[in-house]
């Protein structure tokens, strides 16, 4: 993910692991894991109850342990790489590219760690990290794919994990046409939540959105655009293009932060939304489905890329000469019947 403002990093946090919060219970804490101090930016050491680990040691990087998803994930493949025989060392850049790369470029020139496992706050800037990395013959997994690294291809010793957005955004396209088919006889008004420029997967995303609204209902129209951000933006933005657009009825929520913005404007405002759909997939949104206030949310499955993620990793740290491998996000449709 590019960005290039604190609340827009909190919004791509919130894409990229809405769905998290179930692999530990954060409970809405902002410190880091192991009781360590998420604003200090210091690793915290979080290891098996005997101090050690025959498996060896893997240094987790997230985006922020300030956001309580990613302080749920680093919990959870603490657990995970325990259970493995690994010891994890939870780095916090807390939002900060720059923090990141330097951060864990010196546990790899160190040889403290036999691997890591990092979520790119800026990809192109973890470019020498890249290098570094493969010089130590120090393995590596990270979000994207080659190309935002500066790499022809996959090599040994790194692989990566990306989200099919062309899936995704077909899936969203055509949840939100099938909704509006079922609620409002195939026409709708409809406002058009967007990622800003620049976001990874955006142009693939958007095309693919638009395509399958079209094809699933075609008298469905969008009136307006507005740009993601965090949830309380959202809710001021979505507010102001319902004053311009009164009629509008269905919203292409984008993620987590801005359908929970748009129903927030809605209830402010009122009125009811008939329809809308989202990808990201974190508790309060399952639960909003649920309770029939989203449609449908292409739920990012985390829990699933966190083992498959741990797993490459390990098999690259036990056979250093195995070309790495392109993972994909799973997701799934979730519906209130489904």
């Amino acid at each position: 993910m590019y960005a290039t403002s604190k609340p827009r990093r909190i919004a791509l946090a919130a894409i990229a692991v809405g769905s998290l919060t179930f692999l530990a219970a954060c409970g809405g804490d902002t410190s880091a894991a192991d009781g360590g101090d998420a604003g200090s930016g210091d690793s915290t050491d979080s290891a098996a109850a005997d101090g050690g680990s025959e498996g060896g040691t893997i240094a987790f990087s997230p985006i922020a342990l300030s956001i309580p998803a990613m302080k749920g994930l680093s919990e959870g493949v603490t657990g995970y790489g325990e259970s493995k025989g690994y010891k994890v060392i939870v780095q916090d850049p807390n939002l900060d590219p720059q923090k990141q790369v330097t951060d864990l470029t010196s546990v790899v020139e160190s040889g403290a760690v036999d691997g890591a496992w990092a979520i790119m706050i800026a990809p192109p800037a973890a470019a020498p990290l890249v290098q570094t990395a493969l010089d130590k013959d120090v393995p590596l997994i990270l979000n994207g794919t080659p190309a935002d690294y500066g790499l022809e291809g996959l090599e040994p010793g790194i692989s990566f994990s990306t989200i099919d957005y062309v899936a995704q955004g077909t899936a969203m396209g055509e949840e939100l046409g099938n909704c509006i088919n079922e609620k409002l006889d195939g026409k709708a008004e409809v406002l058009y939540i967007e990622s800003p420029a620049g976001t990874a997967g955006k142009a693939e995303q958007d095309k693919a959105i638009k395509a399958a609204l079209a094809a699933t209902a075609p008298d469905a129209e969008i009136v307006s655009t507005v740009i993601v951000s965090d949830r309380a933006k959202a809710q001021t933005d979505v507010g102001a293009a319902l004053q311009g657009n009164p009629g509008i009825n269905a919203v292409m929520g984008q993620n987590d932060e801005g359908s929970l913005g748009a129903l927030g404007a809605y209830a402010s405002a009122g009125k009811e939304l008939p329809c809308l759909t989202e990808t990201g997939g974190n508790d309060e949104v399952l639960a909003a489905v649920k309770e029939g206030k989203i449609y449908a949310s292409v739920a990012l499955q985390f829990a699933g890329d966190m083992a498959q993620s741990f797993d490459a990793l390990v098999a690259m740290i036990d056979d250093p000469t195995a070309t790495g491998v392109q993972l994909t996000v799973p997701q799934e449709v979730v519906k209130a019947d489904s």
